[in-house]
């Protein structure tokens, strides 16, 4: 039957339009390698995105771009494949998973067991996975859906067990009583990557501590008086004048009364603040530094939620804003508190999380990145890669010039 114009819509349809022809190519595989007139090949691998929810602008504009260049490719008359797949994203997923059983069931994970809340987990994944590929499709992403992959499938979590047994016989992954970003509400280990600094109003809080054996006070400023609970040294600048007498007596910590060791260290900047620094290895990356060199004790003085443990004092299980209070008035009751300065700095947060990250030493896996750093900072320095614009080559460098060990592992129950 012949339809006429009058059967014609009156307005374009590109939902109609585009679900006709996408659902055609789609079927009839035109997504799938062919062999072209080349008889080169061309692959775009879909940096997958994660299954926390349905996808935004961002990843319309990365998938499109994508795309456009696997599309431009094809009709040249390579043989093309866009590769898609899904990332489980462990904590990312895990988090929104905790956040949905709250709001809807006032319940934790640990008010499930194992395998019910790994189930809550893959009912979550069912759901977005299915929506986040129906959104690529509904774009026009020309992928080889056969292809597709989620990376917890027996494939990929295959891989990933295969690379790190290969990485740790190679020496390139190994584990570690090291200083890690420590996520309080995820209880998990993050990676630098996954700090998010952020400017606060803080302040300098002046701290006496008394030299062993003299009337000698040394005035010490910090932002987190509370860490005085786990502080294992004093450490000045060998060549401060002021204080190179001191090292190798002993300095009183306020409050739990500690003798601890006061070191000379170049780390100490003579010019900046005090001259003075107090040394808390088991909660600070620079004074973890420090307390190596001089080989000093380390105390944690935090439990997994970011509450003051045992050695918290009459602030135990407290979290560490709240026991800053209380540390400061007992110190003013002491007459050990000699000022307040109001001061903004950068704060680590955790983010997925928002709260704020505290270094804390724990047991991770950690890998090795310095080879790896080496020989990419020189691929790019012979000019084997290019970056566009040139300028973030500088980017690229001040991490790699200096990388510090990637930290891998996960406190959580979701993901390899």
């Amino acid at each position: 039957m012949t339809k006429s114009f009058e059967d014609l819509p009156k307005t374009y349809s590109s939902n109609d339009v585009e679900k006709k022809w996408y659902k055609k190519w789609e079927g009839e595989k035109y997504f799938a390698p062919k062999a072209g007139k080349t008889g080169e090949s061309f692959c775009v691998i879909m940096p997958p995105p994660n299954v926390t929810g349905i996808l935004h602008a961002g990843h319309a504009l990365d998938i499109t771009t994508q795309d456009a260049l696997i599309r431009f490719k094809r009709m040249k008359g390579y043989e093309t494949l866009f590769l898609p797949g899904m990332d489980h994203a462990g904590i990312a997923t895990q988090s929104k998973v905790e956040e949905l059983i709250w709001n809807e069931e006032k319940k934790t994970k640990h008010d499930y067991s194992r395998e019910d809340f790994l189930k809550k987990i893959w009912e979550w994944k069912e759901q977005y996975g299915g929506v986040i590929a129906n959104q690529q499709k509904v774009m026009g992403a020309s992928c080889d859906w056969d292809y597709s992959m989620f990376t917890m499938d027996p494939e990929a979590n295959d891989a990933v067990k295969r690379a790190f047994v290969t990485l740790y016989n190679e020496g390139l992954i190994y584990q570690s009583d090291y200083i890690v970003n420590w996520d309080p509400k995820l209880q998990s280990a993050i990676s630098d990557a996954e700090v998010d600094h952020k400017e606060i109003n803080g302040a300098f809080y002046h701290i006496l501590y008394s030299v062993k054996d003299s009337d000698i006070k040394l005035e010490i400023a910090t932002t987190r008086p509370e860490t005085l609970l786990g502080d294992t040294a004093v450490a000045v600048n060998p060549n401060d004048e002021r204080f190179a007498h001191l090292i190798g007596k002993k300095a009183i910590v306020p409050l739990c009364n500690r003798e601890v060791p006061i070191v000379g260290d170049e780390h100490v900047d003579i010019e900046k603040g005090t001259g003075c620094l107090k040394v808390t290895p088991g909660h600070d990356f620079n004074d973890f530094d420090i307390g190596k060199r001089h080989n000093l004790e380390i105390i944690n003085i935090l439990n997994l939620d970011g509450t003051l443990n045992e050695h918290g004092l009459e602030w135990q299980s407290l979290p560490c804003k709240k026991a800053r209070k209380g540390v400061v008035e007992k110190l003013k009751e002491l007459e050990l508190f000699v000022k307040e300065e109001k001061h903004v700095h950068q704060v680590g947060h955790g983010e997925r999380s928002g709260v704020v990250i505290e270094p804390m030493i724990s047991k991770q896996w950690f890998v090795d990145v310095n080879s790896m750093a080496k020989e990419a900072v020189e691929r790019v320095e012979d000019d084997t890669t290019r970056f566009y614009p040139k300028g973030w080559e500088n980017t690229y460098f001040a991490w790699l010039r200096e990388p510090k060990n990637w930290c891998v592992s996960r406190q959580l129950l979701w993901g390899h």
